[in-house]
Order: structure tokens, then sequence, then C-alpha cells
């Protein structure tokens, strides 16, 4: 991974302008803050603190309050705060990631940060470093220029976001932000170029295992070959997604979904597997309980599968419940006019981790887990959502894949 300059000497927040978004993000883009994101990777340019440690530099130049929440080792989310000049009767929360996923494939610099007709590459200059570059800027000018409004604003940095959305979590029990004395709602950054979403799916992911009986591969006979035996319950699975597919709708999400998303087994090519294992990714509709699905899914199996396959699920490694948009439309219809009257918003089929960082919902779970490849989950963290992703400039360098 590339190297970066030290760009902590450039914080002024009190000079920031308008153009200086682009400065910021410049710098954000020349720090590393990559998310191994399950797998063994190592290195200067692992974890957020480098991030996190130029956000406090510049909440403490602002002369704002702030507090740092520790996830983990090296990950922290940072939260600052605005008080306006006379008392406030409401809390709105500015919500954007330090993270950015590994810089696997690029070929370019992915922190040079370099800017060409108009646009700034690096990794992370779209999602989402750009949105929170402007997210700092208008927070600084809030506190530069303390308009005579009455809201309290809280500007909330998260870690782990592209993997485990532990920081999201998190937030929900910062001392800060649990004052809960007022009314709150949330913006949180993700490139939608300026579209308003208040509505996504929700996920649930496990793995089916199947198990077999290990043998060398000249004497197949004397073993039970675990891979073979998953491809008995795919087509199971998969008529079952179809079915779930057909059942229902959404007005603006769509259909549940369920798909199977990678496959591993076996240790070497002369040895019968003993056992497979497929990962499974349930979407959630607005309603739908997470565990519910699962348990829906088992129960199909245990009246489908062959007998003398032998099976299992595993308890979820990821789960969050769908955002329904009842309750956004005050904030919504305020971002809308704010931005250009747009309306009606479209919404997220994907998913994110903001639902489940919303006033009485279940915090989202997420398991640690090591694989073999890496996965690709996005997501986005705020309180109850109220969400509008934040427009800017950046770009990335390439288009990736993404789970979402």
């Amino acid at each position: 991974m590339g190297s970066h300059p030290d760009v902590r000497k450039s914080v002024t927040p009190q000079g920031v302008e308008h153009h200086e978004s682009a400065r910021l993000l410049r710098d954000l883009v020349a720090i590393p803050s990559v998310n191994p994101m399950g797998r063994p990777l190592q290195g200067p340019d692992i974890y957020e603190h480098r991030v996190t440690d130029y956000l406090e530099a510049f909440f403490r130049n602002l002369g704002v309050a702030y507090e740092r929440q520790t996830l983990a080792p090296l990950r922290d989310n940072i939260v600052a705060r605005f008080d306006p000049p006379d008392a406030p009767t409401h809390a709105l929360m500015f919500e954007a990631h330090q993270d950015t996923v590994p810089t696997d494939g690029m070929t370019i610099d992915p922190f040079g940060a370099r800017i060409d007709g108009g646009r700034l590459y690096g990794r992370g200059s779209c999602d989402v470093k750009g949105g929170l570059a402007a997210m700092l800027t208008a927070f600084a000018r809030l506190v530069r220029e303390r308009p005579d409004v009455p809201t309290r604003v809280y500007m909330a940095c998260s870690v782990d976001e592209e993997h485990g959305f532990g920081g999201a979590a998190l937030l929900t029990r910062s001392e800060m932000i649990a004052r809960r004395d007022l009314p709150l709602s949330a913006v949180v950054a993700e490139p939608t170029e300026l579209n308003i979403v208040t509505s996504h799916k929700g996920a649930v992911r496990w793995d089916l295992a199947t198990k077999g009986r290990s043998c060398h591969s000249s004497r197949p006979e004397l073993g039970v070959n675990a891979v073979y035996r998953m491809a008995d319950l795919l087509p199971l699975v998969e008529r079952y997604a179809a079915e779930l597919r057909a059942s229902r709708r959404h007005p603006t999400l769509g259909p549940p979904t369920l798909s199977v998303g990678r496959i591993d087994g076996g240790l070497s090519v002369n040895t019968v597997p003993d056992r497979c294992v497929v990962g499974v990714d349930r979407r959630l509709l607005p309603g739908e309980d997470p565990d519910a699905a699962l348990a829906d899914f088992v129960a199909c199996l245990k009246r489908a599968a062959p007998e003398g396959v032998e099976w299992e699920c595993s308890a979820p490694w990821l789960s969050a419940p769908a955002l329904d948009s009842a309750g956004s439309e005050e904030i919504a219809g305020r971002l809308g006019r704010a931005v250009d009257g747009r309306w009606p918003w479209p919404a997220c089929r994907r998913w994110c981790s903001a639902p489940a960082t919303s006033p009485g919902r279940t915090p989202p779970t997420s398991r640690s887990r090591s694989t073999r490849s890496s996965r690709r989950r996005r997501s986005c963290s705020g309180w109850r959502v109220r969400r509008k992703r934040a427009n800017h400039r950046g770009t990335e360098a390439q288009r990736r894949q993404t789970q979402r």
C-alpha cells in the first residue's frame, strides 16, 4: 500500500470556507484507514486511528467538545458537539464513517489524492471521505458563524462501517449523544447523488454446512462427499429463494430475497471433503425479524432435504433489521427543500446499519470472521435514519463490485 504524508499540521478549521472541503478531502484520502474486513491484513495502512487523530486535532482546533469511543485497539469513534447560542429545542447528527475497503486491484496510488479534471482520485474519495469532508465543512461553518437556530448538532465519525459496523452500534452508547434530552434526527453520508434515502432492506447472514466423511480420492466410495451433499441441497435453496421472492412486495423496496454468495469445501483435490459451507444472504423488508427469517429457512430445509444428508445452519453472523420511512417525513422534507425540492425520494434495496442504531431498535450484531476471500459489505450508520447521503466532488479511482 502507498505511502502518505503527515497532514495533521494542515488542520485549520477556523479558516474553512466552501472550497476547503476539497482540502479536507485531500487530507483525509491521503491518510490510510483500511478496514481489513475479516482478512489477516497487516501493515501501517490498517485501521482508522490516523484519521481519528486528524479529526481530534480538527475538533480541538475548532474549540468544540468532543469524545472518543474505543471499539477495539486503534479503532475509535469520535463525536463532536455544537451548542447553539440559545437553548436548543432539537438535535441533529451528521454521521460518516472513517474506514475504507482494502486497496486490492487499484492501479493508482490509493492515497495519492490526485486531482485531475475536477475529480479527486484515491481510496475512499467517494465512499465516504467526500461526504465526511462536506459534513466537516458544514460543521465548522456552524461553529464559526453560530447562527441563531435552536439546534444542537453532533458530528459523529464512526469506525468499522465497511465490515462489522461495530462503530455504529457503539454510537448509541455515546455519553455525549446519549443525553437524549432532545428529539434527535440524523443525516448519514453515503454517495447517492443527493438522493434522500429514507428506507432500505435489512440483512441477516448465516452459513449452511453439510457434513461428510473424509478419505483418499483413490477410494472415494469409502467416504461421504460433503460437496455432493451440498449439491443435493442447493436446488432446494434456489427454489426457496424463488418462492420467497414471489411471496410479497414492498411498494418501494421490492420483494424479500435470499442468495448464496460463496461456497467452500475440502482441503485438497485428492481428499474427499468432509465439510462444505455456503454463505447465505437474506434481505429483509420492514417488519421482518432476522431470527424469524432464519427459522423459516431452516424449517423449509427440514421438510425438503433428502434423507441421509447431514446439514446444519450456523447462528447469524450478521443481523440488522430493515428501515421503514415512517417517522422521517419532517427531516426528509426539510432536506429536500434545502437540496432541490425533489420528491419522492428513492428507497434503497441494499442494506446499511442505520436502522439498527435507531432508538428502540436492537443494535446490529456481527461476529468477527476470518475468510479465505474478501467479502465486501457496505453499510451506513445513523440514528432514526432520517438519512441523506451527502453528495461531494470526490470519486473512486475505479468502480468495484460491492456486496451490499
